[in-house]
């Protein structure tokens, strides 16, 4: 029974003739002409894409893209110690790669749109999981390329490794004068490179790939050594990036769960948060009542409890209903302020009105007063305030009469008094005569 589910597994029938394979491998791994025209477009299809944040435009350069060839044939050439074939492939590869810089750096030199976009951003930071996908892709493409069957692995394989993206970003970098590009994306190119040859290493050995070259032991160990060398340069650094891309989705993810648990806090509401990854802060905005210190200390060692001790928590105030009462207070007084001015102005206007009306009465009185008593030569008229013996004060309306009788005019003091009175309808009135 095991052995009938191993033979699903085998892949002795189905390979290809060792010599037609060989050619196939030694062809591929050649630049010129096609290929190296194929390799040019496709470098600028994925720049563009890049450029314009096109995930599918990227796909198409990945698929139309030559660079496999000659990374199987490194990885082949060592598994069969065929050193003339390394040589040729590791030549060719290196032309590629220039050629591939060239035509990005000179594209994206010219482009008017030079702002990273995220697909770019995404060729940046590779880590130990890239590792993975090119080891895993480069042995599907090995096995594929020894089958009689070649299907449609290889493009599939093609757009898993995702070779072209990070030339052109490394093209990116060289164009804009940004090293973190630069070296970001070649260190993504280099660990797919070594990965997929690595790969054709391990399923040439195992598919048991005719040895083209007379090699002694000595000479595969050094090979051997040569490998491991290789693999441990290459790998390293990825995996320090892996740990870093786990340790960053433990903070983001813990971060939300902090942030959802503190979102209202004793009349403080969240308005909103940020989260710094890369530097391990999270920002907090709160309306409505104000964050005391004591709701801060809350709000920090809640964090403990989320895995979040080395978090900075930047809690900072949005609008506070506290502020606004108290600026709706000092309006209050502003307006009872305001309030008091009206008021006295509307005083000062009615005294003003009471003025003008009173000397228009006093004009129209004048004139009449002229006319019933002949011999008053001027009359003059005045408000006066006198104070009482109990301290008020009270107004009196007071006319100054000159007259050339003054016996006369004494005499009919009183009925002048008496007229004006009825005249003026105020009780509060003074005569006085003068002679002239």
């Amino acid at each position: 029974m095991f052995a009938k589910i191993l033979q699903y597994f085998n892949l002795e029938h189905e390979l290809d003739d060792f010599d037609t394979l060989h050619k196939n491998i030694e062809a591929d791994s050649i630049f010129r002409g096609t290929n190296l025209w194929i390799l040019m477009f496709a470098i600028l299809v994925a720049s563009v894409g890049l450029n314009m944040n096109s995930t599918a435009v990227i796909i198409g350069a990945m698929l139309i893209s030559p660079l496999m060839g000659p990374i199987n044939g490194m990885g082949y050439s060592v598994a069969t110690y065929n050193f003339e074939l390394l040589r040729k492939s590791v030549k060719h590869f290196t032309f590629a790669v220039i050629v591939s810089l060239v035509t990005s750096t000179t594209y994206f030199a010219i482009s008017p749109v030079s702002s990273p976009q995220s697909e770019l951003l995404a060729r940046t930071s590779p880590t130990i999981y890239d590792v993975f996908i090119a080891l895993f892709g480069g042995m599907a493409g090995i096995i594929a390329a020894s089958s009689k069957k070649k299907g449609n692995v290889i493009p599939g394989v093609a757009i898993a490794t995702a070779l072209m993206p990070p030339l052109c970003t490394a093209g990116y970098g060289l164009a804009t004068f940004q090293p973190k590009f630069f070296f970001g994306a070649i260190y993504l190119f280099t660990i797919n490179t070594v990965f997929i040859a690595i790969s054709s290493v391990l399923v040439s050995q195992i598919l048991k790939f005719p040895i083209r070259t007379i090699v002694n032991e000595e000479q595969k160990k050094k090979i051997n050594h040569a490998i491991w060398a290789i693999i441990s340069i290459t790998i390293l650094p990825s995996i320090y990036f892996g740990y870093n891309l786990v340790e960053n989705e433990n903070f983001s993810q813990n971060a939300s769960k902090f942030i959802s648990s503190i979102s209202i806090l004793d009349g403080s509401y969240l308005l909103r948060s940020k989260v710094d990854v890369s530097n391990k802060t999270i920002e907090l905005t709160y309306g409505g009542s104000t964050v005391t210190e004591e709701k801060k200390e809350i709000i920090s060692k809640n964090s403990k409890n989320f895995e979040l001790e080395k978090a900075k928590i930047e809690i900072k105030q949005g609008f506070s209903f506290d502020e606004i009462s108290s600026s709706y207070n000092e309006m209050n007084k502003y307006q009872v302020e305001i309030n008091k001015l009206k008021s006295l102005l509307s005083e000062k206007e009615k005294n003003i009105d009471s003025l003008l009306k009173i000397n228009e009465i006093s004009s129209n009185i004048i004139n009449e007063i002229s006319v019933l008593f002949p011999e008053i030569n001027t009359i003059s008229y005045s408000q006066q305030y006198f104070y009482n013996i109990d301290g008020s004060k009270s107004k009196h309306n007071v006319f100054i009469v000159r007259s050339n009788n003054e016996r006369k005019t004494k005499s009919e003091l009183q009925n002048i008094e008496k007229w004006i009175k009825v005249r003026m309808q105020k009780d509060s009135i003074s005569v006085i005569v003068l002679s002239n």
